[in-house]
This record gives C-alpha cells, sequence and structure tokens, in this order.
C-alpha cells in the first residue's frame, strides 16, 4: 500500500494506450503541456461504463466531502484505436449546460473526459482483489470480479484486505499512470472543432 493506494482510497481505474490514433507517449506529453498551460486538463474516454453524471460524479462527491483526493489510476495496453482524432468542441458536467473547451485543451475522438490537475509517470501495483465498486449498479462487486473482459475502467474503493479468489487470474494490476482528479470530475463532450486547415 502507498499515498495513492491504500484501505479507503477512492480511485477510478482506466486501461490506456493508443487513442484517436495518436501514441500513449504523445498522449501523455501533450496533457502535461495542456496542465502547465490552464491548470488542468481533460482525459477522454467512451464506452459504457463510469457515466459522468451516475457514476463518476456521485463517486468523486463523496470523497471531496470528506475533502480526500480522488486519483485515475492507469494501466498501460495494447491498443487500437484509430478513430478520427476529431478534437470536442464543447464539455458539460451535466449534458444541459454547455462551456466551450479552452483552446489549449484538445480532447479527442471521445464521449466523455475526466478532469484532471496533474499526470505523473508511477510504479504502482493496484490488487483488483482489495477492491470494490462502490457506485451504480454492480456496487459492492469485487473489483477483480468486474474488471474483465470488455470492462476497462471501474470506480473503485480500497478495501481493508484482499479477498481470497480462486475462479479469477490477473488480480495484480501494475500501474503507470496517476492523475489527481478534479471538479466536476468528469464531463460530457460534443461538436468538434474545424480540422486545422479548414
Amino acid at each position: 500500500m502507498n499515498e495513492i493506494i491504500h484501505p479507503g482510497a477512492g480511485l477510478l481505474f482506466m486501461k490506456v494506450g493508443t487513442h484517436a490514433q495518436e501514441s500513449l507517449a504523445d498522449i501523455i506529453a501533450r496533457k502535461r503541456k495542456e496542465i502547465d498551460k490552464v491548470g488542468h486538463t481533460m482525459w477522454g474516454y467512451g464506452g459504457n461504463t463510469c457515466h459522468p453524471t451516475s457514476m463518476v460524479q456521485p463517486f468523486a462527491r463523496t470523497y471531496a466531502a470528506r475533502r480526500e483526493p480522488i486519483h485515475l489510476v492507469m494501466e498501460e495496453m495494447v491498443s487500437n484505436h484509430f478513430a478520427e482524432p476529431l478534437c470536442a468542441a464543447e464539455s458539460s458536467s451535466d449534458g444541459i449546460n454547455w462551456q466551450t473547451i479552452p483552446e489549449a485543451i484538445e480532447v479527442r475522438g471521445s464521449r466523455y473526459a475526466l478532469v484532471i490537475r496533474d499526470l505523473r509517470a508511477v510504479s504502482l501495483t493496484l490488487p483488483l482483489q482489495q477492491t470494490m465498486v462502490p457506485v451504480g449498479p454492480n456496487t459492492g462487486r469485487l473489483g477483480a470480479r468486474y474488471v474483465s473482459g470488455r470492462v476497462d475502467k471501474a470506480c473503485l474503493t480500497v478495501l481493508d484486505k484482499a479477498e481470497l479468489l480462486n475462479d479469477v487470474t490477473k488480480c495484480e494490476r501494475p500501474i503507470h499512470l496517476v492523475a489527481t482528479m478534479a471538479d466536476p470530475y468528469a464531463v460530457f463532450l460534443r461538436n468538434f472543432r474545424p480540422k486545422t486547415g479548414d
């Protein structure tokens, strides 16, 4: 256990790799520049898990109310995400009220985004058998059983002790990147900026 992964910690676990035709290394470099310019950035994602208003925001606000941080912890994977790298033009924390995304921030090929204020390389291990889903329809499900198959992200709470499992493999996940999440934690994205040269 450590300052990020410890009993009671709130984590958003995500597998990351190539996205919208951009390598992970290039994404990291770009996101760090965006943080330097704006003080925060947006980490885009898609899929059916970790919906902004029904999952991520309620989960994150539970920790914010206790003045505790919530961290995005990322496992690098091989990815073949080659969607067109179109940049979202607007974001919304509720899907109703929309704001223009700062010009310095590019969120490419995504439906949603997590709001983060830092991004650092680490070498940690996340024991999924010592985590639980704390929000949504899978509340109470052990992280090691939830994060499997096509599920590549999850809101998780770290438990006091690990569960002993005989039916799940790959419980220990290497974490390569960590970010501190910031209010409003997760947003919807819409519309696209004009392509360069248009």
